[in-house]
């Protein structure tokens, strides 16, 4: 136990030292990106996002969370992404479907654990990038949190592959797809974006303020959630309340957490399967709703959040702050933004 809550403490504490230099690393890091998709707009093609995503989030994550720049590592810099990518799969693969014909899929994708030898050229790579060119981060794990330098290094490339890399990518897909999908709502998007951004300054503070931005990613976050299934031992014996029954739990028993089913329950959101995206405004009630938004393993508020006593997600806070502050950098920038079959389609700036 004493040893998994020195790596929460540690996550918690990256995140807290990366707050100061978020906004300007996402700023510049989208700066790229959507001059590329500028340039392959007015080429006369449609700008795919899906590779694109992942190049910029591998690039942004590493900046922001490890102090590490991969431009430093010409082959990171080219294929980093694509290197996560497959050590990912290798995980995930044993778990997901991928809609084949049963029972052939069970049989032969999810019925044993893929060797480490198909990734550990890839991983050993990733790794040597993260002790060379995080070295203050390696360090301070081992002066401040007690890690040897082996297991800062590989917590380190959990923590930026699955966690943030990982989770960010499939949110982000989600999100794009609800903004591909809620055209009509653009509008009241940018009018708020652009009012509060008078100075044209993205922060934490100003993004703040937009609660039509901060509704629509939540909403995102309900009906998507980027990690569906959480799994936890019980630590002592307790009881488990729902609307109309209690389960009495024994301690040592594993549960299972499915949260497209919980943030779906018609007693607590009205038309559940519908995306409504000014549900978690002022106007609607929203602020209640965030005691039942339980996408980050917790309640988006209503406690005192992630810590190392419990298993919430230590970005609970920065993964909404960070999309709000993704839909705002592109109201800010397009007068006009269509997206469809994952890639922008249009993409207008503004005057």
């Amino acid at each position: 136990m004493g040893w998994c809550m020195q790596i929460k403490n540690f996550a918690l504490d990256i995140l807290k030292r990366s707050s100061s230099s978020w906004t300007s690393t996402l700023v510049a890091s989208l700066d790229s990106m959507f001059d590329s998709f500028d340039a392959q707009l007015a080429a006369g093609s449609s700008a795919s996002y899906i590779f694109p995503l992942q190049d910029f989030l591998f690039t942004f994550l590493s900046r922001a969370l490890l102090s590490a720049d991969p431009s430093a590592v010409p082959e990171i810099k080219k294929s980093g992404y694509v290197m996560l990518d497959k050590w990912l799969a290798l995980q995930l693969l044993p778990t997901i479907s991928i809609n084949v014909l049963q029972p052939l899929e069970e049989i032969f994708l999810h019925s044993f654990s893929y060797p480490f030898w198909l990734v550990k050229s890839d991983y050993k790579k990733l790794a040597n990038f993260v002790k060379t060119e995080a070295n203050e981060t390696v360090q301070r794990a081992q002066t401040d949190f007690k890690l040897t330098e082996e297991e800062a290094i590989h917590n380190l490339l959990f923590i930026l592959g699955f966690n943030a890399f990982g989770g960010f990518l499939i949110f982000f897909i989600s999100l794009l797809s609800s903004l591909g999908e809620q055209k009509s709502v653009h509008d009241e998007l940018r009018k708020e974006v652009r009012e509060k951004l008078s100075n044209n300054v993205l922060s934490f503070q100003t993004v703040q303020q937009m609660e039509l931005v901060f509704s629509f990613v939540y909403e995102t976050l309900r009906l998507n959630p980027p990690v569906p299934s959480q799994f936890g031992r019980a630590r002592k014996d307790f009881e488990l309340s729902s609307h109309d029954a209690v389960f009495q739990i024994k301690k040592g028993e594993m549960l299972c957490g499915y949260q497209p089913l919980v943030m779906k329950d018609p007693k607590i959101f009205e038309n559940p399967d519908d995306f409504v995206y000014n549900r978690f405004t002022k106007e609607k009630g929203g602020e209640k709703l965030l005691k039942y938004l339980f996408w980050s393993n917790g309640p988006q508020s209503g406690t005192n959040g992630p810590s190392s006593a419990n298993k919430q997600c230590p970005a609970r806070d920065v993964v909404p702050m960070t999309a709000a502050l993704f839909l705002a950098y592109l109201f800010q920038r397009y007068d006009e933004i269509d997206i469809s079959s994952s890639s922008f389609a249009t993409l207008k700036k503004a005057k």
